[in-house]
């Protein structure tokens, strides 16, 4: 029970990862609250929570909306009195060479990705440092590091939150608040269900252990973060994606 009664807020915890560190984390003890837009997908994960004998409710996010994030932590208070863990799970694409990409996608990424982080984070910390303690962790990408073709806005997002992660570090761990980010490889989600399989065995070639990740993976990065296991741990980048960046 690595995280047991540490009350955890994850959001996008529908589907894909989130889902997956969702359950994880009920297992291990959490009691979760699964933030997400789809009030179907959501609900679906805390009633398999619930029925494997967990704790959860159900939080409708939109992250680009501050008062929404603020309710949900006022939501979580009520229920639980305090915030021991805040995963921003939450993300998404819209790709496209800088030549073709729209005002809008450039902002609707920028938005979800990056300013909606800040919007939970903002909701959240006054609680932490409140408690003097908590933990932060940010969902980066391995393409913050080295970039990708056709997705300027979702690395720029994402290279944001490694710079968000680092300064959060410094800022907040002497309050007892830690913060770090994982940086996911390829992994297999609903987001990659549309890749054609050529890619897909691409992206598999271009990983030294010729495999894709799970969500899994990812959600067993955020378990040792967010467990005890990880206090001296701080503004740390956690890669999960084969060996692709060495």
């Amino acid at each position: 029970m690595r995280v047991e009664n540490k009350v955890t807020i994850i959001t996008g915890a529908g589907s894909g990862i989130g889902r997956e560190a969702a359950i994880l984390f009920s297992k291990e003890g959490a009691k979760v609250v699964v933030a997400d837009m789809n009030e179907k997908a959501g609900a679906e994960v805390v009633e398999e929570i619930k029925k494997n004998g967990g704790e959860a409710f159900f939080a409708r996010l939109d992250v680009t909306n501050r008062e929404q994030a603020k309710q949900v932590v006022r939501d979580t208070l009520a229920r639980y009195g305090k915030v021991d863990v805040l995963i921003n799970n939450a993300g998404i694409i819209q790709d496209a060479l800088v030549l073709k990409m729209t005002e809008e996608q450039w902002d609707k990424v920028i938005n979800v990705n990056l300013k909606g982080v800040f919007n939970c984070i903002q909701a959240v910390v006054e609680q932490m440092i409140n408690q003097g303690s908590g933990v932060i962790i940010n969902t980066s990408s391995i393409v913050a590091l080295f970039g990708n073709i056709g997705q300027i806005n979702y690395v720029a997002s994402k290279a944001g939150l490694i710079g968000m992660t680092k300064t959060l570090s410094k800022e907040l761990g002497k309050k007892g608040i830690r913060t770090n980010a994982v940086a996911p490889g390829f992994i297999t989600t609903p987001m990659t269900v549309a890749v054609p399989d050529k890619i897909l065995e691409m992206m598999k070639e271009k990983t030294p252990l010729r495999m894709l990740g799970e969500p899994k993976d990812v959600a067993y990065a955020y378990l040792y973060l967010a467990s005890d296991e990880a206090k001296m741990v701080n503004g740390a980048v956690l890669s999960v994606d084969g060996g692709l960046v060495i």
